[in-house]
């Protein structure tokens, strides 16, 4: 199965909070019926956007962001974009 990093972002939301219950790259995987590494991968790419949270013990969980992006109920494809500008000292 081809999991997009909306697919990820969703199941994270549905089987996490954002002040509390996590979860696992492997169980997320699981549900998703996806490869381990890609699962992961999404993962990385959600928590450099701030839509996920990593644990120091390798779990995850959705954020605020993430809940509130969720929530837009959008259809088809959502960019993400940091538009902080980087200190030039």
């Amino acid at each position: 199965m081809s999991v997009t990093r909306r697919d990820v972002l969703e199941r994270l939301a549905a089987t996490t909070e954002p002040s509390g219950r996590t979860t696992t790259v492997a169980a997320l995987a699981a549900t998703l019926d996806a490869d381990e590494a890609i699962v992961a991968a999404h993962v990385d790419a959600l928590v450099a956007c701030e839509l996920a949270c990593r644990h120091d013990d390798g779990t995850a969980r959705v954020t605020v962001t993430g809940d509130e992006l969720l929530a837009l109920d959008i259809e088809g494809a959502v960019v993400v974009v940091d538009c902080l500008e980087a200190d030039s000292t």
